[in-house]
């Protein structure tokens, strides 16, 4: 009886630690963020670093695509939309609040949604 009971609690410890969600280290995303120009790269960029987790941010002003590598453990990709949003730029649904859009410089002022 002993021995049927380390064995079934043998199996339910083995099984639950199999059913946990293992978060990733290194999980890349693209995210789409409105912006013009270089300003508005180093801006985006910028914001997505100040997340903790983050270990590249890459903004490109021809295709307006972030591209993100983060610890999932650390970081979500909702916290960067975040961010990025706080400080004037669109990003996905996650829309920035009017008055820093419009405390942009003139050149980074998109066309909004």
């Amino acid at each position: 009886m002993k021995n049927l009971f380390l064995g079934m609690l043998l199996v339910f410890v083995t099984l639950s630690t199999q059913a946990q969600e293992k978060k990733n280290k290194n999980a890349k995303y693209t995210i789409n963020v409105n912006g013009n120009c270089e300003q508005c790269q180093r801006r985006i960029q910028k914001a997505a670093f100040s997340v903790s987790g983050v270990k590249v941010a890459n903004w490109s002003i021809e295709t307006h695509k972030l591209e993100v590598t983060i610890n999932e453990e650390k970081a979500s990709v909702a916290d960067i939309k975040k961010a990025v949003a706080k400080v004037g730029h669109d990003a996905g649904e996650v829309r920035a609040a009017d008055e820093t859009y419009e405390n942009l410089h003139s050149c980074c002022k998109y066309e909004r949604e």
